[in-house]
């Protein structure tokens, strides 16, 4: 099920049956609170989100639902106006899987919630990740520190996922932003470095693992 909010009906209706031609169960709702109520009977595969929704705003709602453990891992495409930059970073540094600027086409939409649920559902290993006192659990998802549960963000988890995969290897800004945020983002890359400096935090002294090689991006290293 794809849930789309969307205050302009006509566009709502054209993306709930666009999603439906191409194969997906999908459910429009005009504003923040319609949406809310659906969340409490059905959870979604996938959130379609407009930015400017009467009421309660996009970005708002967005930040709610990764601020939350039951909805955080739910991936969000957003829609922006077309060429707001400030939407588009607020959107990914705020946790979005992807954005759309309007107005787009459905089949580019369509396109690009197959291209998110994608890198979502796969590509991931069975085997537990270990290093020193670190431990990720692909299957459950979840981040051990010395025995303790560590709550990270989806975009946190992907972040040490990519890493840990990885060890040794160095990755650049733009890199990371195509493996974890899946776009193809020219310009600005603060985002990266925002969402390596909270999990390096959280981390604690294992985020020491996670190093900045200059002029390039970062790496994980295989010790302190």
């Amino acid at each position: 099920m794809i849930f789309c909010v969307e205050d302009d009906s006509s566009i709502r209706e054209l993306m709930v049956y666009a999603l439906n031609s191409a194969g997906f169960e999908a459910a429009g709702f005009p504003d923040g609170q319609s949406f809310r109520e659906a969340m409490k009977n059905r959870r979604p595969e996938l959130i379609m989100l407009d930015i400017m929704l009467p009421g309660e705003d996009g970005i708002s709602i967005l930040k709610d639902l990764k601020s939350r453990t039951d909805t955080r891992d739910i991936p969000v495409i957003m829609a922006t106006a077309k060429g707001s930059e400030y939407d588009k970073v607020t959107g990914l540094d705020t946790g979005a899987d992807d954005y759309l600027a309007k107005p787009f086409g459905m089949m580019e939409m369509v396109s690009r919630v197959r291209a998110v649920l994608r890198r979502v559902s796969g590509g991931q290993t069975a085997k537990a990740l270990r290093l020193e006192g670190l431990e990720l659990d692909p299957q459950a998802c979840i981040v051990h520190i010395d025995d303790r549960r560590v709550e990270l963000t989806l975009k946190e988890y992907k972040l040490l996922f990519t890493f840990m995969t990885n060890i040794g290897r160095a990755f650049t800004r733009d890199q990371l932003l195509e493996i974890v945020w899946g776009v193809d983002y020219i310009g600005e890359t603060r985002t990266v470095d925002v969402h390596v400096g909270t999990l390096r935090t959280k981390l604690g002294r294992y985020g020491g693992l996670i190093s900045t090689v200059r002029g390039i991006g970062y790496r994980m290293e295989a010790e302190l």
